[in-house]
């Protein structure tokens, strides 16, 4: 049972995360719950991994492999609301088009039309996914699909414990702020050791490195971290460990 204190954080991780239902009665939420909830991120990641390999084991084994990866694909992009491939979208823009420009790089991020940089991203990306996806499909290893989303969670909390929030204000901001310490620290090295004890040693080495190349990579070119840029990191991740489980 989990404690009326917990319950509106995780719902409002749940709610931000992913497309299923999450009402919760009373207020808006408060700062200290907006952190809070930041600690349910790489639970929702795992639930989002269940999920996907229910729909996998459900797929008929008639179906090709190619068109199994897809219906997948369709579902997750649904089951997430595409929320972390935006935010992918909006860094590649900012990437590119800040031209190393800090405030212009931040600028570019927060306009919502995608630009030619966040469109090449999102292809390929899902272009990545699908492929990989239809490999371990052929291979009946359905085992990255299950920890990929969750290590793609706790990069998001690792970059919100160690990194400065790039751009004040916002429910990114206020949740990055009173995120607690102690306890993001222990859900993140609980998840590693988690996934490196139950067979995807070589899926965590791969999203830790991809972790340190891309916090180093965003301190320098954003000054910090934003929602846009810890999602994009998400998709990152979930991508390098999806295709490292195929060795």
């Amino acid at each position: 049972m989990i404690p009326l204190s917990l319950w509106r954080p995780f719902l409002i991780a749940l709610g931000l995360l992913t497309r299923i239902p999450a009402p919760w009665r009373g207020p808006p939420p408060e700062p200290r719950e907006l952190g809070r909830s930041v600690l349910f991120y790489p639970g929702i990641g795992l639930l989002i991994g269940v999920m996907l390999v229910g729909v996998a084991r459900l797929l008929p084994a008639s179906l090709d492999p190619g068109v199994q990866a897809s219906l997948i694909l369709i579902g997750w992009i649904w089951l997430t609301g595409g929320l972390h491939l935006d935010g992918l979208a909006d860094t590649a823009d900012g990437w590119i088009g800040g031209l190393g420009d800090r405030a212009r790089a931040l600028a570019i991020m927060k306009d919502p039309h995608c630009g030619p940089a966040g469109v090449m991203a999102l292809v390929l990306m899902i272009l990545l996914k699908w492929s990989v996806l239809k490999t371990l499909l052929e291979h009946h290893d359905l085992e990255p699909l299950l920890f990929a989303p969750l290590l793609g969670r706790l990069g998001i909390v690792a970059l919100f414990l160690t990194l400065p929030y790039a751009r004040p204000g916002g429910m990114g901001a206020v949740a990055a702020a009173h995120l607690s310490r102690p306890w993001a620290i222990g859900v993140i090295l609980s998840g590693m050791v988690w996934i490196g004890v139950t067979g995807g040693p070589i899926l965590a080495m791969a999203a830790g490195v991809v972790w340190f190349g891309l916090r180093g990579a965003w301190n320098r070119r954003f000054g910090g971290t934003t929602g846009d840029a810890a999602g994009a990191a998400c998709e990152l991740i979930e991508g390098v460990a999806l295709t490292a489980g195929l060795f």
